[in-house]
């Protein structure tokens, strides 16, 4: 699963997931555009750890959820690296509150940066991939956008359209050799799982028969492989990273 010569731009990529799947995709060879929302100091612990393993990094601060961010964006990468191999869409909020409590701000924030800042970068990132007649689109989905979630009808319509987002893409690009698959993270170690009581934790863990919560290293793995040759064949599929939670 080598990525010598590639570029990855990461949304997102200042904590969590995104810092994994930032650091990964530089351990593989690649040269990174890391974005950021707001905490620069985080990103740039992600550039200088990824510059260790020998890779280039593009530092951006972008508002994926507004359109021209995400093509200023993907325009600053193609600046400086002449190419855009890969995106991995991961930028994500949560606005969580039950349905007859939720504020139409908590409703469109979430919907803004969750599903339009993808639809935002990805339209975006597809014509350079285009032209070059290859790349690898990862979008970051959640079990929650395949099963739901009390409390999360906001984030749960988000993933799952991300979902049909995924698959539409699939079709769309795939006579010109670019892939489009999304990953279902489930219940992963983060400073949100970090917050939650003993209570809910051990709910959670009786949820998943693997019997502990995923690493962020662990829905890394998974988006290095489908940006990689080795995945060439793939396209369209959602897969989840979830102990067997969602099963």
């Amino acid at each position: 699963m080598k990525l010598d010569g590639r570029t990855a731009l990461v949304t997102g990529a200042s904590r969590g997931i995104g810092r994994a799947v930032a650091l990964a995709l530089a351990a593989a060879g690649a040269d990174l555009i890391v974005n950021y929302a707001s905490n620069i100091r985080a990103a740039e612990q992600v550039a200088a750890e990824a510059q260790r393993f020998g890779s280039r990094v593009l530092l951006f601060q972008a508002d994926v959820s507004r359109p021209q961010e995400a093509a200023d964006l993907v325009q600053a990468g193609l600046d400086k690296f002449g190419r855009l191999d890969i995106l991995v869409n991961n930028a994500g909020i949560t606005r969580d509150n039950l349905l007859l409590r939720m504020t139409d701000q908590d409703w469109d924030e979430v919907i803004n940066v969750n599903l339009k800042g993808v639809f935002n970068t990805t339209r975006a990132a597809l014509r350079p991939m285009i032209r070059a007649r290859h790349g690898r689109i990862i979008i970051i989905s959640s079990v929650i956008g395949l099963r739901g979630n009390a409390g999360q009808a906001n984030y749960a319509a988000a993933k799952a359209g991300l979902i049909g987002f995924t698959k539409s893409v699939a079709r769309e690009v795939g006579s010109r050799s670019i892939t489009a698959n999304a990953v279902a993270p489930g219940f992963i170690q983060t400073e949100m799982t970090d917050k939650l009581g003993p209570a809910v934790r051990e709910r959670m863990l009786s949820e998943i028969p693997l019997g502990r919560l995923g690493t962020p290293e662990d829905v890394a793995a998974l988006v290095t492989f489908l940006a990689s040759d080795a995945a060439g064949y793939i396209t369209g599929q959602v897969i989840a990273v979830d102990g067997g939670m969602a099963m």
